[in-house]
């Protein structure tokens, strides 16, 4: 996990960068098994062969693949959690940009920002974290969103 805050020092912590988390190799079988769940078996993602003579070279991963990865990297090195919480719940996204599309075989990580945080209801905290996936060796993030999760304590 990232940071531990407390409901009396969460605020304190907005606008600080909460974590990176570990590097994440993409497979090849993580995508296919994306592209089975999903039901987007585009070429582009699934066909080593066909994807080799497009302009990226060979197989990328999934936009949402690459999102839904945020969840695995909060909980490895760049989340935000508030001591005593019962539960927090994915909330939503107020902006997601998909900037540079990631490469089977590369490895990518997170970055988290505590952007603000909402005292919605009692012992209720809505938090947004910008949240950038970074692509090892490269200059341009896979993407950026402003990632919304909920906090009941």
């Amino acid at each position: 996990m990232g940071r531990l805050l407390t409901p009396d020092n969460i605020d304190t912590a907005v606008g600080t960068e909460i974590g990176v988390s570990e590097w994440f190799e993409v497979t090849q079988e993580n995508v296919n098994l994306f592209a089975d769940v999903t039901n987007d078996h585009q070429f582009i993602h699934v066909d080593p062969e066909r994807a080799a003579q497009t302009p990226f070279g060979g197989t990328i991963a999934h936009g949402f693949y690459t999102m839904s990865m945020l969840s695995h990297f909060a909980e490895n090195g760049c989340g935000v959690s508030i001591e005593g919480a019962k539960m927090g719940v994915n909330y939503g996204c107020d902006k997601l940009r998909f900037i540079q599309p990631v490469r089977v075989g590369s490895r990518i990580r997170g970055r988290a920002t505590l952007l603000s945080v909402q005292e919605k209801n009692p012992s209720q905290f809505l938090l947004k974290q910008e949240m950038i996936v970074e692509i090892e060796g490269s200059d341009k993030p896979a993407l950026i969103a402003e990632w919304l999760t909920m906090a009941f304590v």
